[in-house]
Order: C-alpha cells, then structure tokens, then sequence
C-alpha cells in the first residue's frame, strides 16, 4: 500500500525545463560545497550519521546531486522511488538515523532557495518537498525490505 502510493505520487512529479535542470547542473559543486559545510557543522552530526560517517554522508551529497540531475533529465518515477528506499536503507543499515533525511532535507531547500532562480525552483522543489513528504514511507520500507 505504501509503495503504491509512493510510485501514485511520483507520477504526478513534473519534469522541470531543461533550462532548469541545467541551472541545477552547473551549480551542483557550489551546492554541494555548502551542504557539506552547513551540516559538517552541526553539534548533533555524530547522533544523526553516527560517528566516523561523515565522509560517507558527504559522498551521499555527491551521489545525490548526480542523481537528481539524472532524474531531472529523465524522470522515471518508479528508479526515483526504489533509489531513494535503497538509499534509506543502506545508509541507515551503516548507522544513519532517520532525523539525517529531515534535517538533510531542510538544508537542501534553504540553499536551493538561495542559489537557483524562482523558476528553476518552483520546477525542482516539488521533488524534495516530494521526499520530504514521503520520508517516514521511504524509511518504513527500508526497514520492511531488509
């Protein structure tokens, strides 16, 4: 049932413009220098990734803005659904808590909000608000499917 409405929702998810999706792609590297500052610094890092994982979660910043771009390419709803339950659950089975998605999430809007256009925006966030919205599904499935 959850997945089922996982896979309904993404399917109302709406290709942004190509010009969106590159404005995406050629800022990726300031967005991910500025996630990676903003949540390296934060005083509750080691209780969201679990100590020692910090290099793993920067490399899960650089994997998903390779994703993303991929997916606002070419949006293939049900890759974007089992990814995202795949990512839960691997990072999760290394030591990541659930709150890492929420506050990773969070960060993800303010520094897209600060860096990419009004129209590339209103075309990009429906799909983090999409993952926001669906986090405690993707991380019921995780546990589910392991």
């Amino acid at each position: 049932m959850e997945y089922d409405h996982l896979m309904e929702s993404a399917n109302k998810l709406v290709q942004p413009s190509a010009e969106s999706a590159e404005e995406y792609s050629q800022k990726k590297h300031l967005l991910l220098s500025e996630i990676n500052t903003i949540l390296s610094s934060r005083e509750d890092l080691d209780e969201l990734i679990g100590a020692g994982n910090e290099n793993m979660m920067r490399d899960n910043h650089h994997n998903h803005l390779q994703f993303m771009e991929s997916v606002f390419t070419v949006t293939k709803p049900k890759i974007l659904v089992e990814t995202v339950i795949w990512v839960f659950k691997a990072y999760r089975s290394r030591g990541f808590q659930s709150t890492y998605w929420a506050a990773q999430l969070s960060t993800w809007n303010t520094i897209l909000q600060r860096h990419l256009t009004s129209e590339s925006l209103k075309e990009i966030w429906p799909f983090y608000q999409w993952m926001i919205v669906n986090t405690p599904l993707f991380t019921k499935l995780s546990e589910e499917s392991g």
